[in-house]
């Protein structure tokens, strides 16, 4: 009796087993079913727009950095032990002023023995021509007297310039904006004593694209403006063209301000050509971007596969922007469906 309990029960234990088997198993197809399939190379509908190159349609406005409109080291021209110093850091001097003095004793010493020289050789050329028109001296004994006379006096003009040359002058008329000597100072030939800059006038150099620097010309009026001063502006005017562009074709142009009150050398300014641009540059729908301006890139469509393609934006036009580098005239790129995409991804043109 208990045999047979056993072995129903045994029976019964598999019998269980093999549901709980099935129903798992059918479970798993049912749940493999409800699963969404997956479809890998589906094509993501897309809007296009072509890369082109156009007029940019704004101001010639250009950006650069003032400079003086000259300036000039202040050099020694002799050697020497320096008497006086007639400049300060800031001071203003006038072109030709005497702004440093030499110790010129010794010079002037033989100067004046010099002049004695030519003095007495003056006196003794007369003598000896009155000499030869009476036949009491030779020719010759004349000549060798004239030569030393004009030796020393070639000689008294010589002391005369290297005197001048002790005394440094200001090269141009301006402010003194570096000082590196003082009195008591050893100096030696092309020692550099100072500089000086001429800042009642300024200038700055810009560089203008070659479709526009045709419609410039040297002495047209522009206006200068600067952050540092907001609202205001300062009377340029071109001062130079250069006849040769870069390998970029710019050509670089100078703006001089004649009157720039409160400006200063270095400062930041616009100048505004007061004329529109007519510069071509490539650009491309705003749309396009996929990132920031500072992270920028864009698909573009090669047959029916969209490329990321990284770039760099140059001007911002509102609706649009300037490509320098990534893009060719011709290319597509995506304007519309850029969330759905990847590199290398299948898509499909929509209108």
């Amino acid at each position: 009796m208990k045999k047979t309990t056993l072995i129903v029960v045994a029976a019964l234990l598999v019998v269980t087993a093999l549901i709980g088997f099935r129903l798992s198993s059918n479970k798993k197809k049912i749940d493999a079913q409800k699963q969404p399939v997956v479809k890998t190379n589906v094509a993501i509908p897309v809007t296009v727009a072509p890369v082109a190159e156009g007029t940019v349609s704004q101001q010639l406005v250009k950006t650069g950095n003032l400079i003086p409109y000259k300036e000039a080291d202040i050099i020694a021209t002799t050697a020497g032990k320096v008497t006086r110093v007639n400049f300060n850091l800031g001071s203003n001097v006038s072109q030709g002023a005497t702004l440093v003095q030499l110790d010129n004793q010794l010079k002037e010493l033989s100067l004046q023995a010099t002049q004695l020289t030519i003095d007495r050789l003056k006196k003794d050329v007369a003598r000896y021509n009155t000499l030869l028109a009476g036949n009491a001296t030779t020719e010759i004994q004349v000549n060798e007297t004239k030569y030393n006379y004009e030796t020393a006096v070639n000689q008294a003009e010589q002391i005369r310039k290297q005197i001048a040359d002790a005394n440094v002058k200001a090269p141009i008329g301006g402010r003194i904006v570096q000082k590196d000597i003082e009195p008591g100072e050893y100096i030696t030939v092309g020692k550099v004593l100072g500089r000086v800059l001429d800042v009642n006038r300024l200038k700055v150099q810009v560089p203008v694209n070659e479709s526009d620097v045709y419609g410039l010309r040297e002495g047209q009026s522009v206006k200068v403006s600067a952050d540092v001063f907001p609202g205001r502006t300062f009377n340029g005017r071109i001062s130079y063209i250069a006849p040769q562009g870069s390998e970029e074709h710019n050509y670089p142009v100078e703006i001089t301000v004649d009157n720039a009150n409160g400006l200063k050398a270095g400062t930041f300014v616009n100048v505004d050509f007061s004329q529109k641009s007519n510069q071509k540059a490539l650009q491309i729908p705003r749309a396009a971007l996929v990132e920031s301006i500072k992270n920028p890139y864009v698909y573009v469509v090669n047959g029916n596969v969209a490329s990321r393609r990284t770039i760099k934006v140059g001007r911002d036009f509102g609706d649009s922007l300037e490509v320098l580098e990534g893009l060719s005239a011709g290319d597509r790129v995506v304007t519309t469906g850029q969330l759905n995409l990847s590199d290398g991804k299948p898509v499909q043109i929509t209108k």
